[in-house]
């Protein structure tokens, strides 16, 4: 008993320089508190990772939406996302031109089809097309001059080096595979993908495209894609042309982005499989922080039991434990933070995309916190054991 009264003197006096009492105490008794400091890390940097990568995932899945320059999409009615759009006929433009807000229109083909390897094996891809002209809306950000150069002859794609894997390519120019019985040549490789997506992408020209995506008529399309004088303007754009013609979806670049990401996380195993691993990883980092933060609040009953037998009022021992499972879990978010960056950016080599928004780390770090002052909050019954007592037994 005099040895723990001694420490709390000692950690009273440490409060003089105007640190939480809380905190004090955690760092006088670093090896009891350090293995919940890992254990709220590993929660923390799990569960990150995790939701890292499912919304790089639903990023890539809307990443022709994301790096083109339309502001509205044009598309059949119901469209689930970006591939999925019926032919719609190209006389629809006067639709969007004669919109005041409009400043130009293009189309843009989209769909899915089988892919035959080098090798003979098949697998589903989608088939982008669209203007190669320089500034066109449709156009990829990361295609070079010379690609745009080598896409207008016929029967020409471009691959994003992440997805080569996936269509059993080599990143060298030439490769060879078909489309619905058309060859087709890969010509150039590009970079800056961040990761494979669920389904490999082919890019090409609209010629091309058309006659990868047959039967679709010369004068149907699957897109029509709309430039505004002022981005703003698109929400009611889109609002207007959807009340004025039931028989077409009018959507914002956002918009159509967003039910792409819902379809593929929601619609389909792959996306319903990242979703319960997140999940379950918030789930396992949450007991685990909530049972290691309890087994420190009991192993520190004799301390509570000295502070008692000085007169501390007993809640002013619950907000001692409180303290200390928000300074405990404050200094595992710390340490989770600067390897939960370098992980990611380990995994880049692998053609893993890891995303971290500043406000999924903010979310999981918010959560994580909650979870930390729910263990103290269910440490607190522990507190009524902390009899002065239990110093006699």
């Amino acid at each position: 008993m005099n040895k723990l009264l001694l420490e709390h003197l000692l950690i009273w006096k440490s409060t003089r320089l105007k640190l939480p009492y809380a905190l004090v105490t955690v760092w006088r008794r670093q090896l009891r508190y350090l293995p919940a400091v890992f254990a709220v890390a590993f929660s923390a940097m799990l569960s990150t990772l995790q939701c890292g990568l499912l919304v790089g995932i639903l990023n890539i899945a809307a990443r022709p939406i994301h790096r083109s320059k339309a502001h509205v999409w044009l598309a059949s009615p119901g469209v689930r996302g970006l591939g999925f759009g019926r032919p719609i006929p190209l006389a629809w433009k006067s639709r969007l031109l004669s919109q005041p807000e409009v400043q130009r229109v293009e189309e843009y083909l989209c769909g899915f089809a089988q892919f035959q390897r080098p090798d003979g094996s098949t697998d589903q891809c989608s088939v982008v097309g669209m203007q190669l002209e320089a500034g066109s809306l449709g156009l990829l950000a990361d295609l070079t001059p010379q690609m745009r150069q080598s896409l207008t002859r016929p029967g020409t794609a471009v691959v994003y080096e992440s997805e080569l894997p996936l269509l059993g390519l080599r990143d060298t120019p030439g490769e060879i595979g078909e489309v619905a019985g058309h060859r087709v040549e890969i010509v150039g490789t590009l970079r800056g993908g961040d990761g494979a997506g669920l389904t490999p992408g082919l890019y090409c020209s609209l010629r091309t495209a058309r006659a990868l995506l047959a039967p679709l008529p010369e004068r149907q399309t699957t897109y029509l894609l709309a430039q505004c004088h002022d981005r703003e303007q698109a929400p009611l754009l889109a609002q207007r042309l959807e009340a004025s013609y039931p028989d077409m979806d009018a959507m914002t670049s956002g918009e159509l982005a967003w039910r792409t990401q819902c379809y593929w996380l929601i619609k389909t195993r792959a996306g319903l499989v990242l979703g319960f691993a997140a999940a379950l990883g918030l789930i396992v980092g949450a007991v685990v922080t909530s049972q290691t933060l309890y087994g420190a609040s009991v192993a520190s009953l004799p301390e509570y039991a000295v502070l008692r037998a000085l007169g501390i009022p007993r809640w002013r021992l619950q907000r001692l434990v409180l303290g200390q499972s928000f300074w405990v879990t404050l200094a595992g978010l710390a340490l989770a933070l600067p390897l939960t960056v370098i992980l990611a950016h380990l995994a880049r080599p692998m053609n893993i995309e890891v995303l971290l928004p500043p406000w999924l780390v903010a979310a999981v770090g918010s959560l994580t916190l909650a979870v930390g002052l729910l263990s103290g909050t269910a440490a607190l019954h522990a507190l009524r054991q902390a009899d002065p007592a239990t110093l006699l037994r």
